[in-house]
C-alpha cells in the first residue's frame, strides 16, 4: 500500500463514526478559513468605523461590530489564520524538536540519556502561564514569543514518545539486518527509525492543536500574546469582556469561535487516534 492509499484509509476509518466526522467538519472549516480569509472576511479587520460601533448584526456587518466598529464576522476569520498559524509552527517546531531529542536519548550513552530526560523535566516543571510570564517580561509580547513559549513546553512531550517508540524499534530483527549490511547510522534513522515512528507523533501533533490554540488564546486575553490590532480570537474576548455592559454580542462570538475549534480538532484527533490504533477504540 501507499503512502498516500494508507492516508487515505486511516481518514476513511477516522471520519467512519459520527464524531470523528463532525470533527473532521470543523477541522476542515477553520482550515479554509485560515487559508483564505482575506477572501472571506467582508471587511477589512482593522478597519475603524467608530461612528457604528456595536452595531447589531445585519446585512453589511453578519455579526455586528466591536467597540471600534470593526467588523467581528471579518475579526473572527482572520482570527482563525492566528491560531491556526500560531498553532501549527509551536507544534512543528516542538515536533522537530522533540523527535531529535528522543532519539539522541534513545541512542546516546546513560549519562547523555540522563542529561535530556532531566532537560524535559526541567521544561514540564514550569507550567505554561508561569514560563510564559517569564519569557514575556524579558522579550516583551509578540506572535514570535507565543511560538516559542508554546514549542518549548510541549517538546518534552513529543520527545518522551520518540523515546519510547524508538526503545522498541532500534533491537528490531529489519534494523538488525540492515545494520549487518553495512548501512550508516543516518540511513537507519532517516529510512527505517522516522517512518515507523511518525505516526504516533502525528496523531500526537493533531491532538494538541486544539491545547495549543486555547493556550494562544489564553495568552492573547491577559496581553502576553499576539498584540493588537492582530485579530486573535483571545483579544476578541478581551475586548469584548472590556465592554460586556454595552453588548454581549462579541465576547459571545468569539467564545463560540474558540469552543467550536477546540471542539472540533479535539474530536478529529481522537477519531484520528483510534483509527491509527484500532485498540483504543476497544479497549475504552
Amino acid at each position: 500500500m501507499t503512502t498516500l492509499a494508507a492516508i487515505l484509509a486511516t481518514l476513511r476509518r477516522a471520519t467512519g463514526s459520527v464524531t470523528g466526522a463532525v470533527g473532521f467538519a470543523i477541522f476542515v472549516l477553520v482550515i479554509l478559513a485560515a487559508l483564505f480569509a482575506p477572501v472571506i472576511a467582508t471587511h477589512d479587520p482593522d478597519a475603524l468605523d467608530v461612528m457604528n460601533r456595536f452595531a447589531p448584526p445585519s446585512a453589511a456587518h453578519w455579526l455586528g461590530t466591536d467597540h471600534l466598529g470593526r467588523d467581528l464576522f471579518s475579526r473572527l476569520i482572520h482570527g482563525a489564520t492566528i491560531a491556526m498559524s500560531v498553532a501549527l509552527s509551536a507544534i512543528a517546531l516542538a515536533l522537530a524538536a522533540g523527535t531529535v531529542l528522543g532519539i539522541l536519548a534513545a541512542y546516546l550513552s546513560d549519562r547523555g540519556e540522563r542529561v535530556i530526560l532531566i532537560l524535559f523535566d526541567v521544561i514540564a516543571a514550569f507550567p505554561s502561564l508561569v514560563l510564559a510570564l517569564a519569557i514575556v517580561a524579558v522579550f516583551g509580547p509578540s506572535t514570535g514569543v507565543v511560538v516559542a513559549i508554546v514549542a518549548l513546553t510541549m517538546t518534552p512531550h513529543f520527545g518522551r514518545v520518540a523515546r519510547a517508540q524508538v526503545l522498541t524499534l532500534k533491537n528490531a530483527p529489519f534494523l538488525e539486518a540492515e545494520r549487518i549490511l553495512g548501512a550508516s547510522g543516518a540511513r537507519i534513522v532517516f529510512v527505517h527509525l522516522l517512518p515507523n515512528i511518525m505516526g504516533p507523533l502525528v496523531v500526537l501533533a493533531s491532538m494538541d492543536i486544539p491545547v495549543v490554540i486555547t493556550i494562544e488564546a489564553g495568552l492573547s486575553f491577559l496581553g502576553l500574546g499576539v498584540r493588537p490590532p492582530l485579530a486573535s480570537w483571545g483579544t476578541l474576548i478581551q475586548d469584548g469582556y472590556q465592554f460586556l455592559s454595552d453588548s454581549w454580542i462579541p465576547v459571545v462570538v468569539s467564545s463560540l469561535a474558540l469552543a467550536l475549534a477546540t471542539l472540533g480538532f479535539t474530536l478529529f484527533g481522537e477519531a484520528l487516534r483510534d483509527a491509527v490504533d484500532p485498540r483504543i477504540g476497544r479497549e475504552r
